[in-house]
């Protein structure tokens, strides 16, 4: 257990920073989520509408810290491969 103020203040800053990222990490789901609705819907005009968003809020989470470039990175990679996938189709 924190023994010392500056430890305990840690504690309660670390606490904070988790419920930001959760947040954040979150709303990069949410619009995932959507994307891959839109891909599964079929409609290609609406999957580019729901890729640039996601795209978007995956690269803000990476410049937020709360997910990591490569990671970010390979996850556009992998829905911009859906949506030309469905667009060629």
């Amino acid at each position: 257990m924190a023994n010392n103020p500056g430890a305990k203040k840690a504690i309660r800053k670390i606490a904070r920073r988790t419920e930001v990222n959760k947040s954040r990490r979150s709303r990069v789901r949410t619009y995932l989520r959507k994307f891959e609705e839109s891909v599964a819907s079929g409609d290609v005009a609406k999957a580019k509408a729901a890729f640039v968003e996601a795209q978007s809020e995956l690269m803000r989470a990476v410049g937020k810290g709360v997910v990591h470039k490569n990671t970010g990175a390979r996850k556009v990679s992998r829905l911009a491969a859906q949506l030309k996938k469905l667009a060629t189709a």
